[in-house]
């Protein structure tokens, strides 16, 4: 049914209950897991003597967030016994980066969570799974 499934992670508690989903349909199908997480690039300004911090660090620091949570689902597939991908890539728009890459790896399914925003917040502010749901081609398994 399914061959390969991206998972995109956020290191958040409801991102892991969505990884247990993700990993029964991955053990149920036979389906290898992409695990994603989205870096955000440096937030460049016209003054750079005013950066907080420095470029290198800010971009060490957000690939060794991102590599600590691939690593954490990729440690859980094992566990489970389903075989796993581990990427980290910088995009401005993660959603983007989400269809992007599931188009890259050939991946079938994409399983992620929904962050729950209701009310005026979710109107206003979105999310990146709406985003994915509203311009994805593949299905999309939204997990609660």
């Amino acid at each position: 049914m399914y061959q390969r499934i991206l998972f995109p992670t956020d290191g958040s508690d409801i991102t892991a209950k969505a990884l247990q989903t993700a990993l029964g349909l991955a053990k149920l199908t036979g389906a290898e897991l992409c695990v994603l997480a989205v870096k955000e690039p440096f937030p460049y300004s016209a003054i750079s003597e005013m950066q907080p911090i420095p470029p290198q660090e800010f971009f060490d620091t957000q690939e060794r967030i991102a590599s600590a949570r691939v690593k954490t689902v990729a440690d859980a597939a094992a566990a489970a016994g389903v075989g796993s991908k581990g990427y980290t890539v910088e995009a401005l728009h993660p959603w983007e980066a989400i269809l992007e890459h599931a188009k890259a790896q050939g991946c079938d399914l994409i399983v992620m969570a929904s962050h729950g925003r209701r009310g005026m917040s979710a109107l206003l502010l979105g999310s990146e799974t709406q985003k994915v749901l509203t311009h994805s081609t593949l299905p999309v398994l939204v997990v609660r």
